[in-house]
């Protein structure tokens, strides 16, 4: 590890263990159902530390920037850590190395090996999402194997990763994805389904009536609920 990534990696954990509370972090780390510990820092300081900090141990180039991330998230002992390392990819000095070749690369990573929602969310909708949007052409074939990949996670990414697009969505993919996993009995795809439909009705609520008009039977419950939660009746003639 070189000097501009120790030092960067050693003040994020110098702040996380001044800002911590150790009453907090218990029950923190119990609401995520982590097997890593929380420092007890909450998310509004996290950010406003991460922000600091950032801004005080520039990195110097892609390699630095990347190695960095990788190795907060590799080496974490604390769950905020992780977070670190994803608030890291989103600074606005590095968004210029943002680029398509992390979507199944440092990305999928992070989404494999986090392997929670609170990782997995924030990765799906806040990196892959940009990304899906500037270069559709290499990405969405990445999204379309996801969407069919073995992982739960990965298919949970494909179904959420165009939450906040409105009427950038691309319909094929989300309806690609959501079919995939239908069937499938796990809460988190179920979940994913009704929220990347709900939010998708802020946007074209009849498409939203279509689609889970057409899929009767073989959406879940959930799904459906969440899907149409916001959604007035549909008006007849």
């Amino acid at each position: 590890m070189t000097e501009p990534e120790q030092e960067l990696i050693a003040a994020i954990r110098a702040g996380l263990t001044a800002a911590g509370d150790p009453d907090k972090a218990p029950a923190m780390q119990a609401y995520m159902k982590s097997a890593m510990p929380y420092y007890g820092v909450h998310a509004p300081d996290q950010r406003r530390l991460f922000r600091a900090v950032f801004a005080a141990h520039p990195l110097p180039d892609r390699g630095h920037w990347l190695a960095t991330v990788r190795t907060l998230w590799a080496e974490a002992t604390h769950r905020e850590e992780r977070y670190a390392a994803i608030a890291l990819t989103g600074g606005r000095t590095y968004a210029r190395w943002q680029g398509p070749d992390l979507v199944d690369g440092l990305y999928r990573d992070m989404i494999v090996t986090g392997a929670w929602w609170d990782y997995v969310d924030d990765v799906a909708i806040h990196r892959v999402r940009p990304l899906l949007h500037s270069a559709p052409e290499p990405v969405t074939p990445i999204m379309k194997a996801w969407s069919a990949a073995d992982d739960l996670w990965l298919r949970r990414a494909a179904i959420i990763c165009q939450v906040g697009r409105k009427s950038q969505t691309d319909t094929d993919l989300l309806a690609l994805a959501i079919d995939r996993a239908a069937a499938e009995p796990e809460f988190f795809l179920r979940k994913a389904i009704g929220w990347a439909l709900r939010e998708y009705a802020k946007t074209d609520p009849d498409w939203v009536r279509g689609f889970v008009s057409d899929r009767a039977g073989r959406l879940s419950p959930l799904s459906v609920r969440e899907a149409v939660k916001n959604l007035a009746p549909a008006v007849t003639p």
